[in-house]
């Protein structure tokens, strides 16, 4: 059978937007949803909360990256669903909540798109920076996996995988034999003794300190996942 070159061209790019995830830079609300989402937000969330950067529990800007960066818009809606309104959570209809996480996409500078925003069609949505990176910003609660090592008096991991968002980190067996990286972070306020891990290869949780942890990590927990590393 053949294809003519236009045809194929045209199924070649369909394909590769295909493998393309979509982000919130797509388009994941209508500017009508975001409208009742203004509403819905002043009625039920605006005691609590500001759509600015600035003010009471702001939901735009840094506060919004820290908290939601490199997750997905049905992340967004589900927090939003169990947590809001203080007090009453869960308590708003479905549609309401949909319009209210619209809304929060729009105070956050992300455009309109044709389609509605709801549950089922956002779970792959990425909420990502514009330009795409993947660093997550500082403050963000991480896992990482590598090699616990000394340098002098500091505790440190090196060959430590990229920071993964510890509530989306995948953990378990594989831990012990997942590829390691190429980076080393300082480990930051460790208050527990881990002598008995050096050498070894462990899984650390904290708080990233500088986007991407670019000045380490603010320790929560240490495990050990194999006795040798990498």
């Amino acid at each position: 059978m053949s294809v003519r070159p236009g045809a194929l061209l045209l199924l070649i790019t369909s394909a590769a937007a295909a493998a393309q995830p979509r982000t919130v830079w797509d388009g994941a609300y209508t500017e009508a949803q975001a409208a009742r989402g203004t509403t819905a937000f002043g009625q039920s969330c605006s005691g609590c909360h500001t759509l600015a950067a600035e003010g009471r529990s702001p939901l735009v800007g840094e506060p919004f990256w820290r908290s939601f960066a490199q997750k997905t818009v049905r992340d967004l809606l589900e927090f939003v669903s169990t947590s809001m309104p203080n007090g009453a959570p869960g308590s708003l209809s479905e549609s309401a909540y949909s319009d209210i996480v619209a809304v929060m996409l729009k105070s956050n500078g992300f455009p309109a798109g044709n389609a509605e925003l709801a549950r089922q069609t956002v779970a792959e949505v990425q909420i990502v920076p514009k330009d795409g990176s993947t660093e997550l910003p500082a403050d963000a609660l991480v896992r990482v996996l590598g090699c616990l090592a000394r340098g002098g008096s500091d505790w440190m991991v090196t060959n430590a995988t990229s920071p993964e968002r510890a509530e989306r980190a995948r953990t378990g067996d594989e831990d012990a034999t997942r590829p390691l990286g190429n980076r080393t972070l300082p480990l930051k306020f460790v208050v527990t003794r881990l002598d008995s891990m050096l050498g070894a290869r462990v899984a650390v949780t904290g708080l990233l300190i500088g986007a991407g942890g670019a000045d380490g990590i603010n320790v929560t927990a240490v495990s050990r996942v194999a006795g040798k590393c990498p």
